[in-house]
C-alpha cells in the first residue's frame, strides 16, 4: 500500500496517476471535497481522460447538499482497499486532507465527548458575530489548530473550541498524542516537497486555470440547485469566495485573489500537519524536474522496501 501526500498543487495527483499506471493499481482519493459530485473545477479533480485509464475511488460519491464525515471516509476507504487488494492489485492512495490521512494511518481520533449546549452557544455566536471572531479566538487559545482550520470551516472551529472549553487543553495537544500511536497497516509513504515560492507560483497558476475552465459558472450552477450546498461544501476554498461574490459582497476579481491567498494559507496548514507525520520518504522536487523523474525516484523507494 502506497500513500502519496503533499500540499495543494505539489504534483501528487500526477505522481499518483503515473504510479497507478506503472503498477497496474487503482487510486483512492484522500480529499474531503473531491467526494462531491459536480464540484469538479474548484476541487481540481483528475480529468476524465485519466479516470478512463485508471480507476479512482472516493471521487463523486456524495451530493453537495450532504455532509461528509471522517467516519464515512474511513468506512468507504476500508471497502475500497478490500476491493483493490482482493483483485490482486496494489493500493495507491493520494491526498492532501491531512485529517483524513491521519485517520487512515493511525485510526480515528475521538477526543473528549461533546456538549450540545456548548455547541449551540458557539453556533449562535457564529450566526451573530460571524465565524471570523470565533476563528480569532481559536487562534489565541490554540494557534496550531487556528493555523490548520480554515476561517470558514464552522464545524471544525466549533469542535476545537468545544474541546478547549471542556478540557482546558487545545485540541492540537490531543491530536499530537494521537499521532504518536503506531501506524495501522504497512504503508509506504512518499511526500512531495517544493520550495514555498515555487508552491505559491503553482497555486496561482492552478487558480488561473480554474477561472479559465469556468469556476464561476460551476458555482452558479451549484448555488442554483434545488437542494442548498451543505456547510461543508460551501466552505470549500474556491467555492466560499465565489459565493461571497455572488452574494454581492466582493467583486469577482477580489474573489479570485482571495482564493489564491486562502489556498496559500491552506498549503501552509498542510505543511504544519505533515511535519507531524512519521516515516515519510520526502522527495524534494525542483521546479524543472520532469514527472518521469519523480516517478522513477518514487519507484526506487517502493522497490527498496519490497
Amino acid at each position: 500500500m502506497i500513500l502519496v501526500l503533499g500540499v495543494t498543487a505539489s504534483g501528487k495527483s500526477r505522481l499518483g496517476f503515473d504510479l497507478a499506471r506503472a503498477l497496474n493499481s487503482e487510486i483512492i482519493s484522500i480529499d474531503s471535497m473531491k467526494v462531491y459530485r459536480r464540484m469538479d473545477i474548484g476541487t481540481a479533480k483528475p480529468p476524465l481522460e485519466r479516470r478512463d485509464q485508471v480507476k479512482y475511488h472516493l471521487i463523486d460519491v456524495v451530493e453537495p447538499s450532504e455532509a461528509f464525515s471522517v467516519d464515512r471516509f474511513l468506512e468507504m476507504t476500508k471497502s475500497a482497499v478490500e476491493q483493490i487488494t482482493g483483485s490482486g492489485k496494489p493500493v495507491v492512495a493520494v491526498g492532501g486532507t491531512a485529517m483524513y490521512i491521519k485517520a487512515l494511518l493511525y485510526g480515528l481520533f475521538e477526543g473528549p465527548g461533546s456538549d450540545e449546549g456548548l455547541r449551540r452557544k458557539l453556533k449562535q455566536q457564529i450566526e451573530q458575530e460571524g465565524a471570523g471572531e470565533l476563528h480569532r479566538k481559536l487562534c489565541e487559545v490554540d494557534p496550531a489548530a487556528g493555523e490548520r482550520i480554515h476561517p470558514n470551516d464552522h464545524r471544525r472551529i466549533i469542535r476545537a473550541l468545544e474541546v478547549y472549553e471542556l478540557t482546558g487543553k487545545p485540541i492540537s495537544s490531543f491530536q499530537q498524542q494521537f499521532g504518536a500511536e503506531k501506524m495501522l497497516g504497512d504503508w509506504t509513504i512518499v511526500g512531495l516537497r517544493r520550495e514555498k515560492d515555487t508552491e505559491s507560483s503553482r497555486i496561482n497558476q492552478r487558480v488561473k486555470k480554474m477561472v479559465d475552465l469556468g469556476l464561476l459558472d460551476e458555482v452558479k450552477g451549484l448555488v442554483a440547485a434545488e437542494k442548498p450546498l451543505s456547510k461543508q461544501a460551501a466552505a470549500a476554498i474556491g467555492y466560499a469566495e465565489v459565493i461571497e461574490h455572488l452574494d454581492g459582497e466582493i467583486t469577482y476579481e477580489k474573489a479570485v485573489e482571495n482564493i489564491k491567498v486562502n489556498t496559500r494559507k491552506f498549503a501552509k496548514s498542510q505543511r504544519t500537519w505533515f511535519k507531524t507525520f512519521k516515516d515519510v520518504n520526502w522527495l524534494d522536487i525542483t521546479d524543472d524536474e520532469l514527472p518521469e523523474s519523480i516517478l522513477e525516484r518514487t519507484l526506487a523507494i517502493i522497490n527498496s522496501r519490497s
